[in-house]
């Protein structure tokens, strides 16, 4: 993890690049995955398949003897902390509902809304050297609270054809029971166009590589809706000389070992707290079992010496991240000064760890920068609103002259008389 002191404030829109693989290649790459699954449906998927997780595959559809199988290879401790994750993450998404009211915005004329469930989503579940069961909560939850119709699940299978227990366990749990052995870039191509064997979806929610991210992007073009862009995971802490090393230096690992392109990004204004907080990193990922892919992170991820505070927030409002951790004992009056990150943690013992297993929150967020303008996966995420409008005789009168002028000015006469017809009669 390299370190920067005394870097100028007109210098930094050139530290906060993300790492990526080269665009042009990426994208070819994925189009033609896309392609081919389009037009071959399941044979392209079969191919993809055994090209990339070395599998072949007769069926992609767990069976419902696999899923209780995997019940049983699921520990009791496990499950209690899965069991305690998901309502934590109920009581959160539950709280989401709001309670639309109508408004009558003149005499005789009422506007309200309605959320409506989207009726077919699809999940993508990361499940190769780090099988995220905890994703299947942050999506599935919602997704049920919503009353979507469908709910297709897509997660790569082992070598064996068998797909990690505790996601399944996690789906059974949820109630999702179209869960199909398809990973990569592969898996949204069949998502967002079906094939012989795999539902269309309307909108593709989930977290993934570089390729299921571009995958996810190109497939809007087709009119896919996706929940975000959210491909490698990334932290930024802001520690100031009240934060603890040795907490930091776990919390930027914790991002570090989801793999080789995630960024870590550490800023302080005091250089004891970096100095030690190097200290701490290159003792802890030696202890770690996905140590390699961690110090690949690191040799992506930069530590900042800054003058202050102030500055540190501005760093971090450019950068915008994925997470935000403030480890400071002052941490809340913060608060205001966050504009641009996916999910914040306040103090020196809100870890990370927390928003990504069972504190409530969502941990599916925007990343690469794009927490300036997206949001983390939410209840509001699985619906979508539909506005209503109730206008009366004497709603008409109140405003339908209003509408004249305004239709006439654009030259829409036909909208005028719409209006016009209405007036007369009454």
């Amino acid at each position: 993890m390299e370190l920067f002191k005394n870097i100028k404030q007109k210098d930094w829109s050139t530290m906060v690049s993300r790492p990526t693989i080269d665009k042009e290649q990426l994208d070819q790459i994925v189009n033609t995955i896309l392609k081919n699954v389009k037009e071959d449906g399941d044979n392209a998927l079969r191919a993809y398949t055994q090209k990339f997780d070395n599998v072949d595959l007769a069926e992609f559809l767990v069976s419902e003897a696999e899923i209780q199988k995997a019940k049983k290879l699921v520990s009791k401790e496990l499950m209690q902390a899965i069991n305690i994750a998901k309502q934590n993450i109920e009581k959160f998404h539950k709280s989401q509902f709001i309670d639309e009211k109508v408004i009558e915005t003149s005499v005789g004329v009422e506007c309200w809304r309605k959320s409506v469930a989207i009726e077919k989503v699809g999940l993508y579940i990361p499940g190769g050297s780090a099988p995220l069961f905890s994703t299947v909560l942050m999506l599935g939850v919602p997704a049920k609270l919503a009353n979507c119709e469908e709910v297709v699940l897509c997660t790569p299978s082992n070598d064996q054809g068998e797909i990690n227990p505790a996601i399944l366990y996690t789906a059974n749990l949820i109630g999702i029971t179209k869960i199909y052995k398809v990973g990569g870039a592969q898996a949204v191509a069949a998502m967002a166009y079906g094939t012989e064997t795999i539902p269309q979806v309307y909108k593709i929610f989930g977290p993934g590589n570089q390729f299921v991210t571009k995958a996810k992007e190109l497939v809007q073009q087709s009119g896919i809706s996706i929940d975000m862009p959210a491909g490698p995971s990334e932290v930024l802490v802001i520690a100031d000389k009240t934060g603890n090393p040795e907490y930091i230096a776990a919390d930027l690992l914790s991002q570090a070992e989801h793999g080789a392109d995630s960024q870590v990004i550490l800023l302080s204004d005091c250089e004891n707290i970096l100095t030690q907080t190097l200290i701490q990193l290159e003792k802890q990922v030696l202890l770690l079992p996905r140590s390699e892919t961690a110090k690949k992170a690191l040799s992506n991820s930069k530590a900042f010496l800054l003058n202050n505070m102030e500055d540190c927030m501005d760093f971090s409002n450019l950068y915008a991240p994925e997470h935000l951790i403030i480890a400071s004992n002052d941490a809340s009056k913060y608060i205001d000064k966050v504009i641009n990150a996916g999910s914040v943690f306040l103090g020196n013992y809100s870890c990370e760890s927390a928003g990504d297993y069972a504190s409530g929150t969502n941990h599916t967020l925007p990343t690469n920068g794009y927490a300036r303008n997206y949001s983390g996966v939410s209840l509001d995420s699985f619906q979508k609103k539909i506005t209503f409008q109730k206008i009366s005789k004497e709603g008409i009168q109140a405003i339908g002259p209003s509408i004249e002028i305004m239709a006439e000015s654009e030259q829409l006469f036909a909208h005028k008389n719409a209006v016009t017809l209405r007036l007369k009669d009454v």
